[in-house]
């Protein structure tokens, strides 16, 4: 079996098996076929060496920690694979060393940022002067934002969801994420009347009212683009006086996961809410519970200055 045959058993087993979002294995897929094409033979008889010369490549090229790193774990994975099913005779991967690399801190907005970027679009989805097109806009980006910030969602999971999250009307939904895993997710009182208002804004246009997702639009995937929801998302950011580079899907999920720490959470809350198969990705936060730390013993203990 060739290298191009190969890459394709392992992708067929990431989707079937594992359950791999298209996302996922289009990375998989573009990271190992660009490893195929540097390395003197391809993948197929590569060599400990072969893949060293090629992350050290890499490095050279000016590729950064973090796209190295994203590169050898698809490596890896993919020698795991074929040695689990008898197609190499070892792991050439067992031997490299993974890139050094820091943890950057997540780029979050402040509980009164996120504040005025929420009353702003409360304001422009109650502006009854607004042209047709404009009030669907704006109560569709109301209920967007505010879904997103009560519940952390990943961006293609919010843009992807089903109309009937919103017609149940409840407290808790659950969603379907990475790896077609399920949790349980919580719906702020303002975002429950955020999406309440699209409902009825939605069921006004005969192009909308019948699509399955809450978000249609005419797309391939019959849902909200996630570049779209994040332009505007920007442009609202910048007509609430933020800077528009500041804001972004992202930035308001870990806005979530930060304000709840801040306030309280416990990180393993946290980590399910946000869906994180592993408590090491949810350590990112680990900064905000050390604020925490800092700020309660300055405020209570009794020899604190």
């Amino acid at each position: 079996m060739n290298s191009a045959a190969q890459i394709e058993a392992f992708l067929e087993m990431m989707s079937v098996e594992r359950g791999a979002a298209d996302n996922t294995l289009a990375s998989y897929r573009r990271d190992l076929s660009d490893a195929s094409s540097s390395i003197p033979g391809g993948l197929a008889d590569a060599a400990g060496s072969d893949l060293r010369d090629y992350l050290g490549g890499l490095a050279a090229e000016g590729f950064a920690a973090s796209s190295q790193a994203r590169k050898l774990s698809a490596l890896r994975q993919f020698f795991k694979f074929l040695y689990a099913e008898n197609m190499r005779p070892d792991d050439p991967t067992g031997t490299l060393d993974s890139p050094a690399r820091g943890r950057p801190l997540p780029k979050t907005m402040a509980e009164a940022e996120t504040g005025r970027l929420l009353d702003r679009a409360a304001q422009e989805a109650a502006d009854e002067s607004l042209s047709d097109g404009a009030r669907v806009a704006a109560k569709r980006l109301h209920a967007l934002v505010e879904v997103l910030y009560a519940t952390g969602l990943r961006v293609s999971e919010l843009v992807g969801l089903p109309v009937t999250v919103a017609l149940r009307d409840e407290r808790f939904f659950i969603v379907r994420g990475k790896g077609n895993k399920e949790r349980m997710v919580p719906l702020s009182g303002k975002a429950r009347e955020a999406m309440r208002a699209w409902l009825v804004e939605r069921g006004r246009n005969e192009s909308l009212s019948d699509s399955p997702h809450l978000f249609p639009a005419s797309s391939d995937s019959g849902h909200l683009s996630r570049q779209v929801f994040a332009r505007d998302l920007k442009t609202l950011a910048a007509r609430a006086g933020i800077a528009s580079a500041k804001v972004s899907p992202h930035v308001l999920r870990h806005a979530f996961a930060s304000h709840l720490l801040q306030n309280g959470a416990d990180l393993r809350a946290v980590q399910q809410l946000l869906g994180h198969a592993d408590i090491s990705t949810t350590q990112i936060y680990t900064h905000v519970l050390e604020e925490r730390l800092v700020r309660l013993v300055n405020e209570h203990h009794p020899l604190a200055d």
